[in-house]
């Protein structure tokens, strides 16, 4: 168990770590102030549709597809509580219908799936699992650019259309990896190409997370570490959630087993592991701000989250291996 512990603690590790040069470099102006909006482009435009794109089509393949739709299947019930729960939660933390409870409601919903779960799965368990984990988190994310950036936005707002917000770079990017996949070509693609795909993907994880630490240090960290509700929020995110509906998975996946014979395995426990386990995104911050609203709750859900997790998701996960045994795909 301490060995899995150690082996999940170094990628957290240097991720925080990025995200603490992320922070020096905005409170020391070593980079520009738009250099937050750069990293963000870099991200959306680059390294997440490189990752995307480069993980389908050299690992999703026919012979693949009716795992990936069990599991596909198990990611839209996880949805399904995740939602319930962060419903029901929400208004514990704020009584009131407002722009600050939908911060709280998407919290509790949803786990930064991406920007730590795609770095994390593709350093402990290489490309092939991150293709299963990349199609398990697409229900997730298509909640995520529908019903959860509306509660993000205050109402009375102009909310952009839910379809147009789903046909991101790292979707089409995905989606177009999934048919160069299907159809062969991934295979045949030129070195050159692989390499260049290779070195962006490889960049995704550590940008993301200087953004992150860039982001968050303009404003006060006291502040920030001060919100007694985020640390109940933070704890409710890392821990408390995902046992409850890693619990609720497992039966209900014993459950198909027994009665239709279907043969899901317990891998898919581990990829929803890592697609809840994780902290809180930046999502809370950025559209709040951007349509007036207040971004100092969803920046410090950022930090503590973030900085809580080092020790989570490690000691979480090798939980997860003494009751379920190894993850393999």
């Amino acid at each position: 168990m301490l060995d899995t512990f150690l082996a999940t603690l170094n990628p957290m590790l240097t991720l925080f770590i990025c995200i603490a040069v992320g922070y020096i470099a905005n409170k020391t102006k070593i980079l520009p102030e738009n250099a937050g909006k750069v990293m963000a482009k870099l991200e959306t435009w680059i390294f997440c549709p490189a990752l995307s794109f480069s993980t389908m089509a050299k690992n999703c393949r026919p012979e693949t597809l009716s795992t990936h739709a069990k599991n596909i299947l198990l990611s839209c019930i996880l949805v399904t509580f995740s939602l319930t729960i962060s419903t029901l939660l929400a208004r514990f933390f704020v009584k009131e219908k407002s722009a600050e409870r939908g911060v709280y409601l998407y919290a509790l919903a949803f786990a930064n799936s991406g920007y730590i779960g795609d770095p994390l799965v593709l350093a402990l368990f290489g490309d092939v699992a991150l293709s299963y984990y990349k199609l398990f988190c697409l229900p997730i994310s298509i909640t995520i650019y529908t019903w959860g950036i509306s509660v993000l936005v205050p109402a009375g707002e102009n909310k952009s259309n839910s379809f147009k917000r789903l046909l991101t770079a790292p979707t089409v990017a995905m989606l177009l990896g999934i048919a160069a996949g299907l159809t062969g070509l991934g295979a045949i693609m030129p070195t050159p190409i692989i390499s260049a795909l290779d070195s962006l993907k490889a960049c995704m994880g550590p940008v993301a997370m200087l953004l992150a630490g860039f982001t968050v240090a303009r404003f006060d960290l006291v502040g920030m570490l001060k919100n007694k509700k985020v640390y109940a929020a933070s704890v409710l995110r890392l821990t408390v959630i995902p046992a409850v509906i890693i619990s609720a998975l497992f039966g209900i996946k014993t459950l198909l087993n027994l009665a239709f014979g279907m043969g899901i395995g317990n891998s898919v426990l581990f990829l929803a592991f890592f697609a809840i386990a994780a902290p809180l995104g930046l999502n809370t911050v950025v559209f709040p701000e951007a349509y007036g609203g207040d971004p100092k709750t969803g920046a410090s859900m950022t930090l503590i989250s973030h900085t809580l997790c080092i020790l989570t998701i490690p000691i979480l996960y090798a939980l997860m291996i003494e009751l379920f045994g190894a993850f393999t795909i």
